[in-house]
């Protein structure tokens, strides 16, 4: 089985990625954070980085899609190829720091790799309003965070709110993270246990 999480930048996946492959004992697959060697250069100058590290990502999550595809055992994934190319990229390309060449050349990869994916069986989307996301971003203090404009999340969201209010790839479990602090709390975790367990007893 395939679990995906799906959320803004600071909305918790990778915490509750971990969470998660400890209670059931699921493998994980992450975002190539660490690894990436754009993410610094694309933070100083998103117009110039835009399209190389959306091309990276494409190529990384469609990677790690192929390796968790190819196994027998259930793995969850931190974000998913959808993410790149219906919220950030077409926010880069909105804001005018992707040109609409490069764009277009983007999404015409990757509706050729979207060919050959099977979404997740069961999408978790972690909702978080703007103080939320800016709190968890600050709490974690990576480096090249520190120039996230408010905007640019505000945007992310907005684009999130728009792709999943249409999302009908597979099972979707919505989990508001305003109101559930599962990182500090052993029953807002067990609230989202409770929940996958019901969607996932429906997907046999």
């Amino acid at each position: 089985m395939h679990i995906a999480i799906a959320g803004n930048i600071g909305a918790g996946k990778t915490t509750l990625t971990n969470l998660l492959s400890r209670h059931y004992g699921w493998e994980t697959h992450f975002e190539d954070v660490e690894q990436n060697p754009y993410l610094n250069d694309f933070y100083e100058d998103m117009q110039r980085w835009s399209f190389n590290l959306q091309v990276y990502f494409l190529n990384s999550r469609f990677s790690q899609i192929q390796e968790i595809r190819a196994q027998e055992k259930t793995v969850i994934q931190d974000r998913t190829i959808y993410e790149d190319a219906y919220i950030f990229a077409p926010n880069l390309h909105s804001m005018g720091l992707m040109t609409t060449r490069d764009f277009e050349n983007y999404f015409s990869l990757f509706n050729l790799m979207d060919s050959f994916v099977k979404a997740p069986d069961l999408l978790i989307y972690l909702r978080a309003s703007i103080p939320t996301l800016v709190n968890h971003i600050q709490k974690r203090g990576r480096d090249y965070e520190e120039s996230i404009r408010l905007d640019y999340l505000k945007r992310l969201n907005e684009r999130y709110e728009a792709w999943v209010s249409t999302y009908d790839k597979g099972k979707l479990l919505i989990v508001d993270i305003d109101n559930n602090n599962f990182p500090d709390n052993q029953e807002d975790l067990g609230k989202i246990i409770q929940a996958i367990n019901s969607e996932i007893h429906g997907l046999f």
